[in-house]
């Protein structure tokens, strides 16, 4: 068994023992995802509620509202209970978490503070930082812990017991500062997880036997709880200090009961947070090592949410009139009209009229959330002496860019700047033929009017988002510009005309990169990335896959500019 696969069942026991600990989400795993869950159920009370959230519920058999299938049968107004209700005592398991659509998650967050309270298992499917369940449920849920290298021959292993429990051990003001301490190291700013590690260590000491909370019960409290959520690696730990002659002391000095120091739980702050720094999972310091564990959901790899009557992914439905491309939604039209049918039977029935009145107020229409195509701007560089090796760089990372587009819903363009002006060579496509053809009749050599590459580039990413898409620039350059805007030549007003478009990038609240790929970092590569408010990758020996790496991290959500 591996300590991932343990770590969750360890989990399925606090679980079991706490329910105020709120849930779990499990990425990937599959096979040892079921385990887990079985593990829990047996964990349970056999009568313990255990539903499963259908993919597409809606509003009323979520939260309770009119059965109308059986109000019309009979004519008068029937309630149904909805799925959180049902589920009150027991475990909801959400299947695909990372796509609940927000106003489900708000619904769920509420019952889980203001109801009965229930088990949360949020199952997470998603490839990537940018796709995980709603921060609203995983801040509400104690552990948040990857399956996803688990493998079939890890799964034979004994399913945890039920157990008498005792009572929780209190937690002293000394082991909660220990776990303050280490929060704050691992860059975690919420209080839940602190107030959540701190429960998990008093239930892992029930579990253990213990009356007090140890060492061991806060480093597994750090390892399931705080490790996970770390943003940031904590600080080396300093060189010790040249140890003092140690003085015996006086007899009045001696504490009173030996026996009762020697029994007191070891706590050390600073030992905690070294051990922190081993505990915080392969994938997490993937994200801290790249800079993404801070990033917000701002624009990036995925575009952006626009609100759709079409199509997309389906919202709850609202009030309105039908019409113009907007589609009625039926089933929410008659759940709001059947409340009031005994007033409106009052009234004398007007011609026509049906078993069911309507009322303008009725009406409800469809609504879709749909995401924005992303487009991925290339402005290469394509003067000088290095040009050939750039441009077959920029070249093989467009091609391997090119090969996920159909996945992700992107497109690639294409601006070359050299000479004195700047080309379109590729309006956005997703076509890899007439990429291959575009980059193919890339010419190189001559000056370096970056300055109207910047230029060229923005103006095609204004035209892309007027049509609603998802901009994202890459800019390919050392920096160093000889050209100005009006095409004259001069270093000193081509590097300000540069930093000028560069600011325009910014201001326009583009998110871009800019790789420098001169044979050493520049420092007017640097610069122009600073005007941009965009990252800076010095990449001078990169090749095609590198570059494919280094845009696919990039144009991941950036953090938001102040």
């Amino acid at each position: 068994m591996t300590e991932a696969l343990a770590d969750a069942l360890l989990a399925a026991r606090l679980l079991a023992a706490d329910r105020k600990l709120g849930g779990i989400v499990l990425r990937g795993g599959g096979p040892a995802r079921d385990l887990v869950l079985q593990a829990l159920r047996g964990l349970l009370p056999a009568d313990t509620p255990f539903r499963r959230l259908p993919g597409h519920i809606d509003e009323d058999r979520l939260i309770g509202g009119t059965d109308i299938a059986a109000s019309l049968a009979n004519g008068t107004l029937i309630r149904q209970r909805g799925l959180l209700a049902e589920v009150a005592g027991g475990v909801l398991v959400v299947p695909m978490a990372e796509r609940l659509r927000s106003d489900t998650a708000g619904r769920i967050a509420q019952a889980l503070d203001n109801g009965p309270g229930f088990l949360l298992i949020l199952l997470d499917d998603g490839e990537g930082p940018d796709e995980r369940p709603p921060l609203a449920l995983m801040e509400r849920v104690a552990f948040d812990l990857s399956l996803q290298d688990v493998r079939a021959a890890d799964l034979h292993c004994e399913m945890p017991e039920p157990g008498a429990l005792g009572a929780a051990p209190s937690l002293d003001s000394e082991a909660l500062s220990a776990l303050a301490a280490t929060a704050t190291a691992l860059g975690i700013a919420s209080i839940r997880p602190l107030l959540q590690a701190a429960a998990v260590a008093r239930a892992h000491a029930m579990l253990s036997g213990r009356d007090t909370v140890h060492r061991a019960d806060l480093e597994a409290a750090t390892r399931l709880v705080l490790a996970p959520r770390a943003t940031k690696l904590p600080p080396e730990p300093e060189a010790p200090a040249p140890a003092e002659p140690e003085h015996e002391p006086e007899e009045a000095e001696r504490p009173d009961n030996d026996e009762d120091d020697d029994s007191a739980p070891d706590i050390p702050e600073d030992l905690l947070i070294e051990a922190a720094r081993a505990m915080i999972p392969p994938d997490v310091l993937e994200l801290i090592a790249s800079g993404r564990a801070q990033r917000s959901a701002r624009g990036g790899g995925a575009g952006r949410r626009t609100g759709s009557a079409l199509r997309g992914k389906p919202l709850g439905a609202r009030p309105g009139m039908p019409g113009g491309g907007v589609r009625m939604a039926l089933v929410d039209t008659l759940r709001a009209a059947i409340p009031w049918q005994p007033l409106r039977r009052r009234d004398p029935a007007p011609e026509g009229a049906g078993p069911i009145r309507f009322r303008r107020d009725d009406l409800r229409v469809r609504r879709f959330e749909e995401r924005a195509t992303t487009v991925t701007i290339f402005a290469v560089d394509a003067s000088g002496s290095a040009a050939l090796a750039r441009l077959s760089e920029a070249k093989g990372a467009v091609e391997l860019i090119l090969a996920q587009a159909y996945v992700k819903r992107a497109e690639v363009a294409l601006v070359a700047f050299r000479g004195t002006d700047a080309d379109l060579l590729l309006p956005p496509t997703r076509s890899l033929t007439r990429a291959k053809r575009a980059l193919a009749e890339l010419p190189g050599g001559g000056g370096t009017p970056l300055a109207r590459g910047i230029a060229l580039a923005r103006q095609l990413a204004d035209a892309v988002m007027s049509r609603g898409r998802t901009p994202f620039l890459v800019f390919l350059t050392d920096g160093s510009a000889n050209v100005a805007a009006d095409g004259t030549s001069g270093r000193a007003q081509a590097n300000a005309d540069a930093l000028t478009a560069a600011k325009g990038i910014a201001g326009a609240g583009l998110d871009a990169v800019v790789i420098d790929i001169s044979p050493r970092p520049r420092p007017e590569a640097a610069r122009i990335a600073e005007a941009m408010r965009a990252r800076y990758l010095p990449l001078p020996f990169a090749d095609a896959k590198a570059l494919k790496v280094a845009v696919t991290l990039a144009a991941e959500p950036q953090k938001k500019r102040a």
